[in-house]
């Protein structure tokens, strides 16, 4: 008789985001609902309340007093995100702080291009940009609406999934020129939840399918163009 075969228990890491703004408090929220254990971190009492059951825990906390995150466990967190943008002096001492008390990995947000040089210089870990990468992002939906969604890997590299237009519905997906026009590299299509194929396959392309293809910005565009 054999058993049934445990699917191993996802890794839960704990984290802190500093500055519970819209940013910040959905980061908390989420990372909670993946099953992380979150503290959530604010100096204004109404933002610690607002979060307060939606995280691990909430507290009023100022990120600038080194002594204060010590206090609060923060140096024990396996990563932690300065969320807050707009006040600099704040986000600089609290990305200083985290790194002093010895927080492994320290994320932070950047408001624009001075504080992004800051923050690199601190050796923080990763700087991000929300409103500038959503807004990047919205951006490539709406000049291509083929593009439903896309994904950087780093290096120049993206994945972009693309909507099957008519043009190509009743085709073998051998016939589309992705590789040979446009240099990138197919992943698969997918139809609803279905994998059907990939770049090595025949597969009949139909209305909805979703093609996935990996490259470059500029190829993805310009396939995207063709469309």
């Amino acid at each position: 008789m054999f058993g049934s075969r445990k699917k191993p228990a996802e890794k839960r890491n704990t984290f802190a985001v500093i500055g519970l703004g819209n940013f910040g408090f959905t980061v908390a929220q989420e990372l909670t609902r993946f099953g992380n254990h979150v503290i959530g971190l604010d100096t204004r009492p109404e933002r610690v309340g607002q979060v307060a059951e939606a995280v691990s825990q909430a507290l009023i906390v100022d990120a600038r007093d080194d002594v204060a995150l010590r206090e609060a466990g923060i140096g024990d967190c396996d990563v932690a995100l300065v969320a807050m943008g707009s006040d600099l002096e704040a986000s600089i001492l609290a990305a200083i702080n985290l790194k002093t008390i010895g927080v492994p990995v320290v994320w932070a947000k950047a408001t624009t291009k001075t504080h992004h040089r800051i923050l690199s210089r601190l050796k923080v870990d990763r700087v991000v940009h929300p409103e500038v990468e959503m807004g990047q992002h919205i951006a490539q939906m709406l000049h291509n609406p083929l593009v439903r969604d896309y994904v950087s890997l780093g290096n120049g590299y993206h994945v972009a999934n693309f909507k099957i237009p008519e043009s190509l519905e009743g085709k073998s997906l051998l016939e589309v020129p992705y590789a040979s026009e446009y240099d990138l590299r197919c992943i698969g299509v997918m139809r609803g939840t279905e994998w059907i194929g990939d770049g090595t396959t025949g597969c009949t392309l139909a209305a909805d399918d979703l093609l996935l293809l990996l490259g470059k910005r500029a190829d993805l565009r310009h396939f995207a163009s063709s469309l």
